[in-house]
């Protein structure tokens, strides 16, 4: 599943579980099934780790972002950070 559903995650790891224990208990040699099912678990993990490194970046960008609207940062000549708060903005009302 590729579909980006990430309210299943908890879901799906609950299955997952229950699969690999089911494996665990195989008794299996160099099965051609088994090598399937390995190769298809190694391609899921990897799109996992994607998925949570994803998430990860957004996190950080929203918390990025967040904070330049709350503050104005510049740099000094010797390199140190300064940063100012910033007002949030009043709105104007009009009046015909």
């Amino acid at each position: 599943m590729i579909g980006g559903d990430l309210d299943d995650l908890n879901r799906l790891a609950l299955e997952k579980e229950d699969l690999i224990d089911a494996l665990n208990g195989l008794k299996v040699i160099n099965s051609d099934d088994f090598v399937r099912v390995q190769m298809k678990v190694v391609r899921n993990q990897a799109l996992l780790t994607s998925a949570a490194d994803g998430i990860r970046a957004v996190a950080e960008r929203m918390s990025e972002l967040r904070r330049v609207r709350q503050e104005f940062s510049t740099y000094d000549a010797a390199g140190q950070r300064n940063g100012y708060s910033v007002r949030l903005q009043a709105k104007l009302e009009k009046r015909a």
